[in-house]
């Protein structure tokens, strides 16, 4: 009857037609296509429209997901799941449920267009707690700490990254591990919403990302990522959501002097994050929380065990995010183009030519493996110029250096206060000295000498074991 009802006189069906507060999901492989529309108007969905192309059940599952949302709470909205969509047809047969899946993503997509734009303005509530779900053991863990509390806990996911030639299911941030997440937060009692930053993370990452191996040296993307999008965007929903705080599930803590608030190292060092964080302004601390820096990962395992989560034995991904199941290499030929491709010489430190390569953003400073050379010692990569498409090598006797030029560097606290450094993503702390060279320059004198860092990774400077700085290696 529910079924009939919907099909034969479907609720808001063209309604919002151009508004653009819209989501949609199915297309050309399923034949099946589900467009949501919503006009949120502060903490109310005041209206909803809905189109659908395909199958009758389609058209009645877009209706039904009007008739579920229009004028509720918009996080009531938030946590519709297929389900609910099927239950509000009187329950779908097995060959049906992709049509109810299919609404329920497009609303939630909409819910998301909405947040994006800040259309959302819910009061600020001290208790509530916006929290980043990647679908992962630690996200959720950091969500059940904050449920445990007696938060009211919203969780969020960033869609960041579309590509059929990477591995979706082992990707933090594709459209499959955003199905996940919202599932696995459904799952958890709590309303769900999504931010699509695929144009924003291709133009702030992953192109800065190619330029430059293109221009020779080694970036961080993910350190950028976490600096310039993901959490200026989260912070910024957190704010139109009334939350008080973010909480995500990195291994970090956070310190305070009498100047404010600083990124501290995790207790457990095997999973420190706090490199990763560097570049967070330290303004932002004070609205963010980081549960899991005093655990250690067996601690999360079990505690979210204990909670009866899902995920409790997940894999960690141990790849970026855009190059999952493809690989940096694979990836850079995909989208590096012909300024990538291009064969030239691997040289020795006086210029002698001892083999050829077929792009020099295939190799790293420091790199041993690959080179393809027939030499009486092991050689490695000392440097790569763009300009002349030369790899240089030579013994690992040459990577050693007691000194660091960055560039680009910020600084929360004077230099005299940088009393360490981390050159490297979990390498060991090296006592330092800086001082400034020029504007946005340091020099940092290393108390013992260490294999140069490829230029353009990031060095996270430090005090003890607080991030008081961080500049690019020059």
């Amino acid at each position: 009857m529910h079924f009939e009802d919907h099909l034969t006189s479907p609720r808001g069906l063209g309604v919002l037609a151009d508004w653009p507060h819209a989501g949609a999901a199915g297309g050309a492989a399923c034949g099946d296509l589900v467009r949501v529309s919503v006009r949120v108007e502060g903490d109310r969905i005041a209206e909803a429209g809905f189109d659908a192309e395909g199958c009758g059940a389609a058209r009645a599952a877009g209706s039904a997901v009007v008739e579920l949302v229009e004028r509720r709470p918009l996080l009531e909205a938030a946590r519709i799941t297929p389900e609910d969509v099927s239950a509000a047809l009187g329950g779908l047969s097995s060959a049906k449920r992709h049509a109810a899946e299919l609404a329920a993503d497009a609303l939630h997509r909409a819910l998301g267009a909405a947040a994006k734009a800040g259309a959302v303005r819910l009061a600020p509530n001290p208790r509530r707690t916006l929290v980043a779900m990647s679908g992962g053991v630690d996200s959720a863990a950091a969500a059940q700490l904050a449920t445990d509390a007696g938060d009211e806990v919203v969780a969020v996911t960033l869609e960041l990254w579309s590509d059929p030639a990477t591995d979706g299911e082992r990707s933090c941030c594709s459209p499959q591990a955003v199905t996940g997440a919202r599932a696995l937060a459904h799952r958890m009692g709590l309303p769900h919403l999504t931010l699509d930053l695929r144009e924003r993370f291709r133009a702030e990452v992953v192109d800065r990302f190619v330029d430059g191996y293109a221009a020779g040296v080694t970036p961080n993307p993910c350190v950028r990522c976490n600096g310039a999008v993901r959490f200026d965007a989260m912070l910024a929903l957190a704010a139109s959501l009334g939350a008080a705080r973010l909480a995500t599930g990195h291994y970090a803590r956070i310190a305070r002097d009498p100047h404010g608030p600083l990124i501290r190292t995790a207790q457990d060092p095997r999973k420190d994050q706090s490199y990763m964080l560097a570049k967070l302004d330290p303004a932002s601390l004070d609205r963010l929380s980081f549960p899991l820096g005093g655990l250690t990962k067996d601690a999360v395992r079990s505690l979210a065990r204990d909670a009866g989560l899902p995920v409790a034995d997940k894999r960690e991904s141990q790849d970026l995010c855009f190059v999952a199941g493809l690989g940096g290499r694979a990836f850079l030929q995909r989208h590096g183009g012909p300024r990538l491709r291009r064969p030239g010489e691997i040289v020795d430190t006086d210029g002698r030519v001892l083999g050829h390569h077929e792009g020099q953003h295939e190799f790293t400073v420091g790199q041993r493996r690959g080179l393809n050379l027939g030499a009486p010692q092991p050689l490695y990569v000392l440097g790569r110029d763009a300009a002349t498409n030369r790899v240089t090598v030579g013994p690992k006797a040459a990577l050693a250096t007691s000194r660091a030029q960055l560039e680009d560097v910020r600084l929360h606290r004077p230099p005299h206060a940088v009393d360490q450094v981390r050159l490297r993503y979990h390498a060991r702390p090296l006592a330092c000295r800086a001082r400034r060279v020029g504007e946005g320059e340091l020099e940092l004198e290393l108390a013992e000498p260490a294999d140069v860092a490829a230029p353009g990774q990031l060095a996270c400077l430090m005090r003890d074991d607080c991030v008081v700085g961080e500049g690019t290696i020059a």
